[in-house]
């Protein structure tokens, strides 16, 4: 601001703008303080990275993208004959063109094609665990709700008991299920499952903490008990924001579960591995490809899940 209009201002109006201008400063100068930080710590990365590959980070940088540039096939039709099991041209006998040997016949002549069935089992894993980890989170996040549970010892109990199964990757439980019931999907939803609870009971009891408390104010004078408040003033608002968290949680369980997959869990993720350990380019491709057609089509869902649940109206302009 100007010194003339400095000099038009009260003294309070120029005591605002002193403080104003001091606020500024100090944001400024916070705002530089982060900023030198981050590069100081992304310039320490970078050093620890080269370090630790013996002074080879910065030798291999520039050959970042040649592993992207490898996968590219000598024929784009292969993808699509790699995606629907289609007999190739170029099949040699070795496993790199096999792409019939993966058939999953159903009946007759009638089959599904391999990367179709592996896709279909990751997302089972993903909406079973996605299940489980919705309802185990819907009785469990109530009890953690500060709104609703007075006691301390049961908010205490019931939220560290959400830390604790949210505490482990997903991966990480999955090596202890895999070492108890073997390889295969069953840790994988196991492993998915557990670590849902946790966290979707987190964001639950953080929705039932904001809710508006009226209608339970409401029922409690006309002598209802806790569930009963609990079941008609309480989650009649919650549950739109829990499905919309729940759908959420399944696009990010399709990602787990492949993922998981990926060290010996069944499904897709499995399949992916093997075809870039390979060097199988093709396979690697369909196998992308169709993970991204998938998460749109989860993606997709859930919003027209989402509209039918919420009503249109909540999506009008203004609305």
């Amino acid at each position: 601001m100007s010194k003339t209009a400095s000099a038009e201002l009260s003294p309070d109006g120029i005591q605002i703008e002193r403080h104003w201008q001091e606020l500024a400063g100090r944001r400024r100068a916070y705002s530089w303080i982060i900023a030198i930080g981050l590069l100081v710590t992304i310039a320490g990365s970078l050093w620890f990275a080269n370090e630790s590959n013996a002074g080879k980070f910065f030798d291999r940088l520039p050959h970042l993208f040649d592993f992207a540039g490898d996968l590219i096939p000598r024929d784009g039709w292969e993808v699509w004959r790699a995606m629907f099991d289609l007999p190739s041209p170029y099949f040699d006998g070795s496993l790199k063109y096999d792409y019939p040997e993966g058939r999953v016949y159903l009946f007759g002549g009638f089959y599904m094609p391999e990367y179709f069935y592996k896709m279909l089992e990751t997302l089972n894993i993903a909406i079973l665990a996605t299940l489980v980890g919705f309802i185990f989170g819907f009785m469990i996040c109530f009890l953690a709700a500060k709104n609703l549970v007075k006691n301390r010892f049961i908010r205490f109990a019931a939220r560290r008991y959400m830390e604790i199964l949210r505490a482990f990757p997903e991966i990480v439980i999955a090596g202890f299920f895999a070492a108890i019931l073997s390889l295969g999907p069953i840790p994988a939803m196991f492993a998915v499952g557990i670590h849902t609870i946790g966290a979707l009971g987190k964001l639950f009891f953080e929705v039932v903490e904001n809710a508006d408390m009226k209608a339970d104010e409401g029922l409690r004078a006309v002598g209802a008990n806790w569930i009963e408040r609990v079941g008609f003033g309480i989650v009649p608002q919650v549950m739109p924001n829990f499905m919309s968290y729940a759908l959420l949680r399944l696009e990010i369980n399709v990602r787990a579960s492949t993922i998981i997959g990926a060290v010996g869990g069944g499904g897709i993720g499995e399949e992916l591995r093997l075809s870039i350990g390979r060097g199988h380019q093709a396979k690697t491709l369909a196998i992308i490809l169709l993970l991204f057609i998938t998460i749109i089509a989860v993606d997709q869902f859930s919003a027209w899940l989402r509209r039918r649940l919420v009503g249109e109206q909540a999506f009008a302009f203004g609305g």
